[in-house]
């Protein structure tokens, strides 16, 4: 007689594999999409559309006086405190530039007015009018000279405004 073994089915552990890597791959992509989703409910991926600001400058330069005048005609209200100046006289930028706003600066004559002053409390309205004028550390004005001072607020170019002295 034999004996008869009673036989044990072979288990393939090959075939287990695919089914793990399936399992991974799932939970990895369901763990990028809960990232993904809370950083664009928490706003980090969001960029603001909004067009700069932008608005109306006249200006005019007395070489008299060394005076800069700029009045907004129109388009929107500035906050004077988040405004760069930059002024160029014949192309050629100031070697000091006006802080916004200030009162005494150096190249500059102190107690300039409107909103370019530091006492100015208001925002920038169409009809306003701001001056400064230019110290003997800046170069003096002469008649034909040609001067563009440029209004930035923060990388965006709010107005640009040529004038002749």
């Amino acid at each position: 007689m034999r004996s008869v073994r009673s036989r044990r089915p072979t288990v393939d552990r090959r075939a287990l594999t695919p089914v793990v890597g399936v399992l991974l791959l799932v939970a990895i992509t369901v763990v990028l999409v809960g990232v993904l989703s809370a950083t664009l409910v928490a706003g980090v991926g969001t960029t603001d559309l909004s067009p700069p600001a932008t608005a109306s400058m006249d200006c005019s330069a007395d070489a008299e006086a060394d005076r800069l005048t700029l009045t907004h005609r129109g388009g929107e209200t500035l906050t004077p405190a988040t405004l760069r100046v930059r002024v160029s006289v014949n192309g050629v930028p100031l070697a000091r530039q006006p802080p916004v706003p200030f009162f005494a600066s150096e190249g500059f004559e102190s107690g300039p007015t409107g909103p370019f002053n530091s006492a100015w409390s208001r925002r920038w309205t169409a009809g306003t009018s701001a001056s400064l004028a230019l110290a003997g550390t800046n170069p003096r004005l002469d008649a034909g000279d040609v001067v563009r001072v440029r209004l930035w607020h923060d990388a965006s170019l709010v107005a640009d405004c040529p004038a002749t002295a």
